[in-house]
């Protein structure tokens, strides 16, 4: 088998619809009567198309000083760099008779988390960048890595000497990320879309239940009180990829139901599975999509010893090995796509502000927290872990103020796909919801993207308790996660009336 990777002609390219003075034209190769008709009536029923223009381009985020990391309750200062971090971006405008319909531009960094002080500069910095932009149309993802920058202060206990202050990182980030979506989007020319669908095994749901009802992050499986893991994993990979006019490839948009956290413990900068992703697609332009994977990780909860033994007659590291696994199918989805590469096809961006209710605290949970708060100061802790309890007590006397938590929705359509993102660390049932309900024939969700809401639990999570769905570790609760999914899909499935 060829490599998809390599630019080549594909002497099997399917129709193309071009609408011309109102009219919709068709050029085709080697194609039958039957498959013709059945794309002239498929153009019919989809709509108006519009001719796309691509750009991408990716850049290094990676500091020349120490920084702190985020992702862990504790300080950790990096003390070197395993590999880089990225950013990388691709431009999407829609034209119909030489006039722009609408635009996107997404962008994937190697970071924790978008908190919420960095997309209002960055919009700042691209508008004036791009004046020609709505900066609205910005889709930000953070990868989730948690050996990457802190960008916010007062988190941590960091060393003022020696050390890259997180407002310091956080300039360097945004001055660096506005430069490469300028790139991408002056970098756009006539170009094509084609997705996919693969399966590799990257992500297992993190949540052990026991014969009490309980539930825990990581808990221990091998107790004869385990009875269950708590939700389900989707081992499907969302496949988008951006193709030149020459039908070269440019870029690759992986969503997959996993935030990258396999090495999370490092004390040393490491973009964790994107890199080894990368590296075995030859360089590539990736943009990391974590799905809806709140309760995933790459960590196996079971089978552990068998893992670890084929790693060794592998000769891999586990990112090197979810590495090779995403790429293959990449490679091989990549490969049956480009015979059906459009470079005409409807493309709607819809940006909505979002409302959902936030997640209650009662008066238990805040005479919990302020119990927790006494015994971690008279341990000495200087972990985050104070501010964290600390933090639902001020929510609980702003809670009837403050009913609700607005998020940025992002929904779109190319072509027959939807893409619809969040701010979350969202359960996977809630995506599940979404791709079940969407009316589009392939269903992208994105979580983490411009903001930080933290998890959003489903009610059995809620009702197991532990890290992850406890009212500390997030905003909005599961009657905010339905209203998320419900309102998602009635965005996507407009776009299919």
């Amino acid at each position: 088998m060829s490599d998809p990777l390599i630019d080549r002609r594909d002497s099997a390219r399917t129709v193309i619809a071009r609408p011309v003075d109102g009219i919709t034209t068709f050029r085709f190769k080697d194609m039958t009567l039957p498959r013709l008709f059945f794309c002239l009536v498929l153009a019919a029923m989809n709509g108006a198309a519009s001719e796309l223009r691509i750009g991408a381009a990716t850049i290094s985020i990676t500091p020349d000083k120490p920084i702190a990391l985020a992702g862990q309750f504790h300080t950790r200062i990096s003390r070197g760099v395993d590999n880089p971090i990225t950013a990388t971006a691709v431009a999407i405008e829609a034209r119909e008779d030489d006039r722009r319909v609408d635009e996107a531009i997404f962008l994937s960094a190697d970071i924790a988390v978008f908190y919420p002080s960095i997309p209002g500069p960055l919009r700042e910095k691209l508008r004036a960048k791009l004046p020609q932009f709505d900066p609205r149309k910005l889709v930000m993802t953070a990868t989730h890595t948690h050996t990457s920058a802190v960008t916010e202060e007062g988190n941590y206990d960091i060393p003022k000497e020696g050390v890259m202050q997180p407002r310091e990182y956080a300039a360097f980030m945004i001055e660096r990320l506005t430069e490469v979506c300028a790139r991408a989007w002056n970098q756009r020319q006539p170009g094509g879309v084609s997705w996919g669908l693969g399966h590799a095994v990257v992500g297992h749901n993190r949540r052990a239940v026991y014969a009490d009802g309980t539930a825990k992050m990581y808990g221990d499986t091998s107790l004869s009180a385990f009875r269950s893991i708590e939700g389900s994993e989707d081992h499907g990979l969302e496949l988008l990829f951006f193709w030149d006019k020459h039908e070269k490839l440019l870029a690759a948009g992986i969503n997959v139901e996993c935030p990258s956290q396999e090495v999370e413990q490092r004390s040393t900068i490491n973009a964790d599975f994107w890199h080894d992703v990368r590296e075995q697609l030859n360089g590539l332009f990736v943009l990391g999509w974590p799905g809806a994977c709140g309760d995933i990780s790459p960590h196996r909860m079971y089978r552990k010893a068998a893992e670890e033994r084929m790693l060794k007659l592998r000769g891999l590291t586990y990112t090197q090995e979810i590495g090779r696994r995403i790429a293959r199918e990449v490679k091989d989805v990549c490969e049956l796509t480009r015979r059906d590469i459009r470079t005409d096809v409807p493309f709607t961006h819809k940006v909505e502000d979002l409302a959902l209710p936030v997640r209650r605290v009662t008066e238990k949970e805040v005479a919990e927290a302020r119990k927790e708060i006494e015994a971690l100061k008279k341990k000495g802790d200087k972990s985050r872990r104070v501010a964290w309890y600390q933090k639902t007590i001020d929510r609980y006397r702003t809670q009837d103020k403050e009913p609700s938590f607005t998020v940025e929705v992002h929904v779109l359509r190319i072509g027959d796909i939807a893409v619809a993102t969040n701010p979350f660390e969202l359960f996977h049932d809630y995506g599940v919801q979404m791709k079940a309900r969407s009316k589009a024939e392939q269903t992208f969700v994105i979580e983490l993207t411009g903001g930080w809401g933290r998890y959003l639990p489903t009610a059995r999570a809620v009702a197991g308790g532990g890290y992850s769905a406890v009212v500390q570790s997030g905003m909005v609760g599961p009657e905010g996660g339905q209203r998320l999914v419900d309102r998602t899909v009635e965005m996507i499935n407009a776009m299919w009336k």
